[in-house]
């Protein structure tokens, strides 16, 4: 009876679907305890192109850079952050970065930095705004994606300006969107159990909200497969798409693969998510965030073979070239920490999608 129960659930999400109703919780939650990881698929899949999706896959080329792995913030998830007096600890200047950026581009030619870093807790808002001014000055027409809602918020701590007159500060400096970094699982259980340092989950809301109104684009994201529930998982969806009814201002949505390598989480056994598990987070992101256009599937986090497959479940876009990633590699990835442009159009290719360079905000620069 249990299992014609769950077919008729998945009937029903089926029928919103094709009649292009909005799926409510108790849809999200069926579709996260469902086993049926083909059926999710294919109607992600199905979501996707009733929403006005082609075989067009998306991809940015890009460089990233972390200003210091300095942190205030204990974050039980986090390998990479670094006490001032530890081992390894750095903190690079406006100058340093520009310097090794000028450089990367002379061989890879980005179109985007992407940029965080930890909250170092002995620099001012005039080193941030330092960073993003040399840099856009050193590469005018790289769009520069920096600094997660949490450093936002950081700066605000440090300058004692509001988050809208900081965000105007980096602005006019040259900041052209932020990244989605710092929201986790908003459920306040999860963040008092993996980042109890950090900012109220709404303060991430605040952030966005409020460079939206200002006409900075951002992105958002979730970092799954620690201790949140299903339910938590499905609340932190329908709380994005709150926000994007309300802004318009999300470009794409990264569901996060938790790698617990290095941290707290592995010596308490901990292992990485199954490749299962990121499959349906992949689909289920798509039949919810029926406002989002773009779901990226991370492959610094799954890998190009699982990303390929995520492209019938529903993501149009695998991110970039990613040059030089370290957050993820900190906690045990196991990618390359770049793809060169040939070899992520072979990737989409050979998954029957259509390779599409694009830049940040989603303009096409080269089609394949």
């Amino acid at each position: 009876m249990a299992v014609v129960d769950h077919i008729r659930s998945l009937d029903s999400i089926r029928e919103k679907v094709e009649a292009g109703e909005r799926l409510d919780f108790d849809d999200g939650l069926v579709l996260m305890e469902s086993d049926d990881l083909l059926a999710l698929g294919e109607l992600a899949d199905l979501a996707r192109t009733l929403r006005g999706g082609t075989d067009d896959v998306y991809f940015v080329q890009n460089l990233y850079l972390n200003q210091t792995n300095i942190c205030r913030v204990k974050c039980k998830f986090c390998a990479f952050a670094r006490t001032e007096r530890q081992e390894g600890a750095y903190l690079y200047t406006p100058e340093q970065l520009v310097e090794d950026a000028v450089a990367q581009h002379e061989l890879s030619a980005f179109t985007e930095i992407h940029m965080v870093g930890g909250e170092a807790p002995d620099v001012d808002l005039d080193y941030y705004v330092g960073i993003v001014s040399s840099l856009h000055e050193g590469l005018p027409d790289v769009h520069l994606k920096c600094f997660t809602a949490s450093e936002i918020h950081h700066m605000t701590t440090l300058s004692g300006l509001s988050h809208e007159q900081v965000l105007r500060e980096l602005r006019d400096a040259g900041l052209g969107s932020l990244p989605g970094g710092g929201a986790e699982v908003f459920a306040e259980r999860v963040r008092r159990l993996v980042a109890p340092g950090k900012e109220h989950p709404d303060c991430w809301f605040h952030t966005h909200r409020t460079a939206h109104g200002l006409g900075i684009p951002t992105h958002c994201t979730m970092l799954y497969g620690h201790v949140e529930t299903y339910e938590e998982r499905v609340d932190h969806l329908l709380r994005l798409r709150e926000l994007q009814d309300e802004t318009g201002g999300f470009l794409a949505f990264i569901p996060l693969a938790f790698h617990p390598e290095n941290t707290v989480f592995e010596r308490r056994g901990w292992t990485f998510t199954a490749g299962s598990d990121d499959l349906k987070m992949i689909a289920v992101s798509r039949l919810v965030l029926d406002n989002f256009p773009n779901i990226k599937a991370y492959w610094i986090m799954m890998g190009m073979p699982m990303a390929q497959v995520a492209l019938h479940f529903g993501a149009n876009d695998v991110q970039g070239t990613v040059v030089r990633e370290e957050i993820f590699h900190a906690a045990g990835a196991k990618t390359e920490t770049e793809q060169q442009v040939d070899e992520l159009v072979r990737f989409v290719r050979a998954a029957g999608r259509t390779p599409i360079q694009r830049d940040t905000l989603y303009h096409e620069l080269r089609r394949w």
